[in-house]
């Protein structure tokens, strides 16, 4: 993977790890590359946004996908991990005027996304279902029946 810096270079001592701005830059590439959202940029694709909820039986996850065709989109499970990986194909650049409009530029992004979301259990793939609303995908994940069995609600109390 190419490693990209998301903190500007011209900070001074940027690179140099015994200066405070070069350690905070260092631990910042770090978390970057732990989300793997460095490596979205750097290799032309883009970031699908994510929400990960829950209830005491199931796991929710939502990812806007707005303008891609849901058969351009995968989702897969193994073991604990339940993945989203699709493609947004490039539009045709039609040259020309349309409705009395001429276009100048395309600004849209195209390219593959992969998103992997990581879940304190094992995923029963036969659990698990899609649906698809308004350019957002919601995924839900059946905890299964041990899962919920561990949850507990801890009392707090009042010294």
């Amino acid at each position: 993977m190419t490693k990209l810096s998301l903190l500007p270079s011209s900070w001074i001592g940027a690179k140099d790890e015994k200066n405070p701005f070069g350690l905070l830059r260092k631990q910042i590439d770090t978390l970057f590359e732990d989300f793997d959202l460095a490596g979205d940029f750097a290799s032309g694709g883009f970031l699908v946004r994510t929400n990960v909820s829950e209830t005491a039986d199931a796991v929710y996850v939502t990812a806007e996908l707005p303008g891609i065709d849901l058969d351009d989109v995968d989702i897969s499970v193994n073991g604990n991990r339940l993945t989203v990986k699709g493609e947004k194909k490039d539009e045709q650049d039609e040259k020309g005027e349309e409705d009395g409009r001429q276009f100048h530029r395309v600004e849209r992004r195209a390219g593959a996304f992969l998103r992997t979301v990581s879940l304190p259990f094992e995923i029963d793939p036969d659990t698990v279902n899609a649906t698809a609303k308004d350019g957002v995908v919601t995924i839900t994940v059946q905890k299964p029946a041990e899962a919920v069995a561990q949850t507990r609600k801890i009392e707090i109390s009042k010294a």
